[in-house]
């Protein structure tokens, strides 16, 4: 008897020692996942004036990047808006043409919140880290609104307007007539030559001008609202006293109407050639597998996976990732002291993303 109460007594020692077990949890996040669109930049060692025209020869071995898609990946605009690039060892020069039957505007003072306007926007990110990036905003008008975000705003980031980018040219063409609603107009055309040097501030160490083949994350969106006249002049439309929601036309779709998730803003790759046909961009073979750890990591704090945040420190689970047809992976969710951490190895590397959706590779 006593041989059998010692058993016992053992057992129920070495169960209490053990942490509890819980079944592996199936998660599908192929619908989240996006791969980046890539544009590669090539140099110019000629001049470029900022005109709006984009008539130098340079211009002409450009690319137009695709048309813009809807932010989030479905529907097609109903006007069409491309891009392309130049760069040389002081700018990064963007050249846009918007379609628009109608084109307006009235916000005429800098920083003022230009997407009330219709408007052509850019997202740099020369770090590729998602934290800390410039955002650039213009109307036809050819009033500017640039500044900084310290982080996402869904992480808690604050923009700030004070930083502005001194040496930034910009110029307007309208092909039509400006805020005059009595004929219909074609397109407005930005150019812009926008000053490296407090973009490469930005980036990680080493804080260069950028080498063959380096890497930044830029994004394109365009926003357009339906219109009334009111005496003439255009307003953005209303519906019961309340205006109606803005279209957003980007270049690598969002799959949700939020521009700031970096993680999904298309790659700018940099060559000294003065033909992007003669470089090759360089693919991320892992771009999928990252893409899932934010998906994770967005899931767990604004979506479907936030339950887990409910469990005490130390707390740990394993789930069963599909991120694409038939491709799955194993990640393990971590409740830390300051939120939470997934480990996902993969390809021999291990990917850790935490509670800020900030990615290491191991």
């Amino acid at each position: 008897m006593r041989v059998i109460q010692v058993i016992i007594i053992c057992f129920i020692i070495s169960s209490c020692g053990e942490k509890p077990r819980h079944e592996t949890l199936q998660v599908d996040v192929s619908s989240d996942i996006v791969i980046p669109k890539h544009y590669v930049v090539s140099k110019t060692t000629n001049e470029i004036i900022i005109d709006g025209i984009a008539d130098e020869s340079q211009w002409s071995q450009a690319l137009f990047t695709d048309n813009f898609i809807d932010i989030e990946g479905v529907k097609i605009p109903k006007f069409n808006t491309k891009v392309k690039m130049l760069w040389d060892a002081e700018f990064l020069y963007v050249y846009a043409e918007l379609n628009e039957p109608h084109i307006w505007g009235n916000l005429k003072q800098r920083d003022t919140i230009i997407y009330y306007n219709n408007d052509f926007e850019i997202f740099l990110d020369p770090s590729g880290t998602g934290i800390g990036y410039g955002e650039i905003e213009i109307n036809a008008l050819n009033t500017v609104w640039d500044l900084y975000l310290n982080k996402p705003y869904r992480i808690g980031g604050k923009a700030n307007f004070e930083w502005n980018l001194d040496a930034l040219k910009s110029a307007v063409q309208i092909q039509g007539t400006l805020n005059n609603p009595n004929d219909t107009d074609r397109r407005w055309t930005v150019e812009m030559a926008i000053p490296l040097k407090p973009l490469i501030g930005l980036k990680d160490k080493p804080r260069s001008t950028p080498k063959e083949g380096e890497q930044w994350r830029i994004n394109f969106s365009r926003v357009q609202w339906d219109h009334d006249l009111i005496d003439g002049k255009y307003d953005r439309k209303k519906e019961n006293n309340k205006y109606l929601r803005e279209y957003n036309w980007v270049w690598s779709n969002q799959k949700v109407i939020n521009m700031h998730e970096p993680e999904k803003w298309g790659f700018l790759q940099f060559t000294e050639q003065p033909n992007s046909n003669d470089s090759e961009f360089i693919k991320d073979e892992h771009v999928e597998i990252k893409q899932t750890a934010f998906s994770l990591f967005r899931k767990t704090r604004y979506g479907d996976l936030k339950h887990l945040l409910n469990n005490d420190l130390g707390f740990s689970q394993n789930i069963d990732v599909t991120y694409t047809e038939g491709q799955s992976l194993n990640a393990v969710f971590f409740k830390t002291n300051f939120g939470f951490e997934y480990q996902l190895k993969t390809n021999n590397k291990t990917y850790i993303i935490n509670q800020e959706g900030t990615l290491k590779v191991l």
